[in-house]
């Protein structure tokens, strides 16, 4: 599926993480749970400048446990962190402060034998809507930072202070100029490219093939479905009889579409997983 989005203010923002960084003592990643690795952006490996990172899987309520510890353990080589979490429910980021506090000890140390207290930096980074504004909030405990359920709410850097020792830059949601078809298509399912610029039938018919070869009965429990062997279109279109999405006795293509996406997003056919491990990493 050819996608491609890569509106302005994106450009500028890498050039800001490129001077940011340089000022930060460690970089928070985050990456949606369900598509992890479509949502590592080449760009970020110029800027990190060899910076200690903590993963963050995010969103980890709505993804395929199984597949969230393959991620994690993937993540989590060569001594690097990843952590696992719901950044929407309350407190549960404070493993995050732990581990900047983990990766920073030698310049905490340095200072404190010097009988000074530092304030440690750490930025936030990832692709749009994979939740880092709502992950700032829950390290503060309150609205601090922009969110919403859809890409690029953020449009630019701002520092946000957790107590007097610690500063967070949360910075855009941000894509690369060019990426593959397979890449495109799955950070579109999980609502990291804007949907009007994608199309809504193509991109759930999709879907609905990936989730009859890797979560069928629950797709079709889902839409009260029999296994009858059917080609994404036509199931589709049986979807679109049940929920009696029609126009003018034929199927609404576009409301049934747009009914399955919103599904898979929230959740409602099942914790799913678009990233298969065993198919990227071998």
């Amino acid at each position: 599926m050819k996608i491609q989005w890569f509106p302005g203010h994106m450009t500028k923002a890498l050039r800001e993480m490129e001077v940011n960084v340089k000022a930060v003592d460690v970089v928070i990643y985050v990456l949606d749970a369900r598509a992890p690795y479509s949502c590592l952006n080449p760009r970020f490996d110029d800027i990190m400048d060899n910076k200690p990172i903590i993963f963050v899987l995010n969103k980890v309520d709505l993804a395929d446990d199984s597949q969230t510890k393959l991620w994690q353990n993937y993540f989590a080589k060569n001594d690097n962190i990843c952590i696992t979490l719901n950044s929407t429910m309350t407190n549960s980021a404070k493993s995050i402060i732990s581990a900047i506090n983990m990766l920073a000890s030698k310049k905490i140390n340095k200072y404190a034998n010097k009988g000074v207290n530092i304030t440690l930096r750490a930025m936030v980074i990832g692709v749009p809507n994979c939740g880092k504004s709502t992950l700032i909030n829950n390290l503060c405990g309150k609205y601090k930072a922009r969110t919403g359920d859809r890409p690029s709410v953020t449009r630019s850097t701002q520092w946000v202070k957790l107590g007097n020792m610690i500063e967070i830059l949360d910075t855009p949601g941000t894509l690369w100029p060019e990426f593959s078809n397979k890449t495109a298509t799955n950070l579109a399912m999980i609502n990291s490219i804007k949907d009007d610029v994608v199309d809504q039938g193509e991109l759930a018919l999709e879907f609905i093939q990936f989730a009859l070869k890797y979560y069928k009965q629950e797709f079709l429990d889902r839409y009260n479905l029999t296994d009858e062997n059917l080609t994404p279109i036509e199931y589709l279109e049986k979807i679109c009889d049940v929920r009696k999405f029609l126009l003018k006795g034929e199927p609404d293509y576009e409301r049934g579409a747009r009914a399955v996406l919103d599904d898979f997003r929230k959740c409602r056919i099942g914790k799913i997983t678009i990233d298969r491990y065993t198919e990227i990493v071998r």
